[in-house]
């Protein structure tokens, strides 16, 4: 399957917009009723102004002239350390991939391009959060698992 990688605009932000809440819907098993109206304006605060910034890149996987899926990268700074020391962070998310479309290479053209635009923009540091059917692609490109990290809940 033939896919090309297009970075999202700002002009973008409506396709941003469904496309994410489907991620949501799926990813979080958030019925097609359910209102998520705050949640979905919080998004809208965070694309506008990260892709105004340069804080957040977003791409669409096509096939043909159709979206098959999309992704993201959160660019931020923590202090310099030893394993980063330019401090720069690239968190992907929003990995998605339609369903009719899966295991067909959707996933690992996405993660590739916005794995790049990180390290073109300097990051020392490239992760992401791994669902369990995903994990043998992310493996499969290079990525490790993180160890010592905690969660706290807020």
């Amino acid at each position: 399957m033939k896919i090309e990688i297009e970075r999202a605009e700002l002009s973008d932000l409506e396709t941003l917009m469904q496309w994410r809440e489907t991620v949501l819907r799926e990813v979080f098993s958030i019925p097609k009723g359910e209102p998520m109206e705050e949640l979905l304006a919080a998004n809208r605060e965070y694309y506008t102004h990260g892709l105004r910034t340069g804080e957040h890149i977003a791409c669409f996987a096509y096939h043909g002239d159709k979206i098959v899926g999309c992704g993201g990268v959160c660019l931020y700074s923590e202090m310099p350390s030893p394993d980063n020391p330019t401090g720069k962070c690239a968190y992907l998310m929003n990995i998605y991939t339609v369903p009719a479309v899966r295991k067909q290479g959707v996933g690992e053209t996405v993660v590739r391009w916005l794995s790049e635009e990180a390290k073109r923009c300097g990051a020392g540091k490239v992760y992401l959060e791994a669902s369990d059917v995903a994990y043998p692609l992310y493996r499969k490109l290079g990525f490790r698992d993180m160890k010592g990290y905690l969660k706290l809940d807020a």
